[in-house]
């Protein structure tokens, strides 16, 4: 979660409920259930590590306390860095998908160039598999973990060939 906030500050600074918003609209029906505390015990963190910096938001005199957050320049190398990490399978492929919308929405990187990139490691991993599956020394056991490692993959790689369909049409 930390990178992804993160990555929703590189546009531009926000409230912690603006963030929380931004997150939220990303991941749409699946966003509707997030805690909105998890949201500022990330910025706290993010804060206390020197990503993140807080001041106070004069313009609602209602809301003094109110506090908008923005990158320091640490934060931004760690947007950076995050937003060209190929590393593939997730556990949870909405952090993939954040990726995207971030690198989309603060002009990070090209969502089509970071689906190419996830899709070469795919391929990559495939071939692999494919190769261990194929190895006569492999236990046949072993070698149904293999086949279903492939299968999850393939389906990964559908994944993001629909992902790629729909960022390529939003060029348009």
């Amino acid at each position: 979660m930390q990178d992804v906030v993160l990555a929703m500050l590189a546009k531009e600074p926000a409230h912690g409920y603006e963030l929380r918003a931004r997150v939220r609209d990303a991941l749409g029906p699946l966003g509707e259930s997030m805690n909105a505390g998890q949201i500022y015990v990330t910025l706290t963190r993010l804060t206390r590590a020197g990503l993140v910096v807080a001041s106070h938001d004069d313009g609602l005199p209602d809301r003094p306390d109110r506090r908008v957050y923005d990158l320091t320049p640490a934060g931004r190398e760690r947007v950076a860095a995050w937003i060209t990490e190929v590393s593939w399978p997730k556990p949870d492929i909405t952090e993939f998908h954040l990726k995207l919308v971030a690198a989309a929405a603060a002009r990070l990187a090209d969502p089509v160039d970071l689906v190419d990139a996830q899709r070469r490691e795919v391929m990559r991993r495939i071939r692999e598999a494919q190769r261990a599956a194929l190895d006569r020394a492999v236990d046949p056991i072993a070698g149904l973990l293999l086949e279903g490692v492939v299968l999850r993959l393939r389906a990964d790689l559908e994944w993001l060939e629909a992902c790629e369909r729909l960022w390529t049409g939003r060029k348009s």
